[in-house]
């Protein structure tokens, strides 16, 4: 029994000392984005626990658009959409308006995504894409081209096993980049061709792991060469957090 009590004052300890240590570290550094308990600002810069806010965001609908808004996106409600199948539809839609997402347009202009997918879409593109393209490029991301956000179907287009984040708009699969001076950097193309273009999509990928819940790229599977896969699931779409 006292071992017991020993294990649990252990474990109180070292839980007031992890706190204690997150806060005088967001404190003094001045980065309330660092502690949990914090309430999300998109317009800050990536915080420790900025990922997991933003995948918290699937259980507040209202409080998503109000952080897009307070961040000076630009969007517009999607009405619900019901699926053919039970598992497929989604009522916390949104859709960017032209230049709603700070002058980044997305090709086919008529994307609709889960609004936690577009709250961490801005912070990617003003944390990550941005920075990349301005240090490997000299200029900015002017266009994002994608495969589509919704999509009634099992992962893999399987006809049994899990349903896809895709069913729920819950993810993008992003396919390629247009920088300011026309130039297309393209995951399918670009990704194992080696210098700045492919060094810029793996940077990207990796940054969007700070923020979405799965990340798929080529690096994972065949099924991805051509495109990155990023979703807000609540534990990934693969049943787990995933960068790849």
């Amino acid at each position: 029994m006292k071992q017991v009590r020993r294990a649990i004052l252990a474990t109180l300890i070292a839980a007031i000392l992890l706190i204690a240590l997150l806060l005088g570290y967001a404190v003094l550094r001045n980065r309330p984005q660092d502690l949990p308990w914090t309430r999300l600002d998109l317009s800050q810069p990536i915080g420790m626990f900025t990922g997991r806010k933003l995948a918290g965001l699937r259980d507040d609908y209202a409080e998503c658009r109000v952080l897009l808004r307070s961040a000076g996106v630009r969007y517009t409600v999607l009405p619900q959409v019901t699926g053919n199948d039970p598992q497929c539809g989604y009522a916390d839609g949104v859709r960017f308006a032209p230049g709603g997402s700070r002058g980044i347009a997305y090709s086919p202009a008529n994307l609709g995504t889960a609004c936690p997918v577009a709250a961490a879409l801005s912070v990617w593109e003003w944390e990550i894409l941005q920075p990349a393209a301005q240090k490997r490029f000299g200029q900015a991301v002017v266009q994002i081209e994608h495969l589509g956000s919704y999509s009634c179907r099992r992962m893999y287009g399987r006809s049994a096993g899990d349903w896809s984040e895709h069913a729920t708009a819950n993810a993008i699969d992003v396919a390629a980049f247009r920088l300011a001076d026309g130039t297309r950097i393209s995951v399918l193309k670009d990704w194992d061709e080696g210098g700045d273009k492919a060094g810029f999509l793996r940077e990207v990928r990796t940054g969007a792991c700070k923020l979405f819940s799965t990340v798929l790229s080529p690096d994972y599977n065949a099924a991805h060469r051509d495109h990155l896969h990023l979703d807000e699931a609540a534990r990934g779409e693969m049943g787990w957090r995933a960068c790849r």
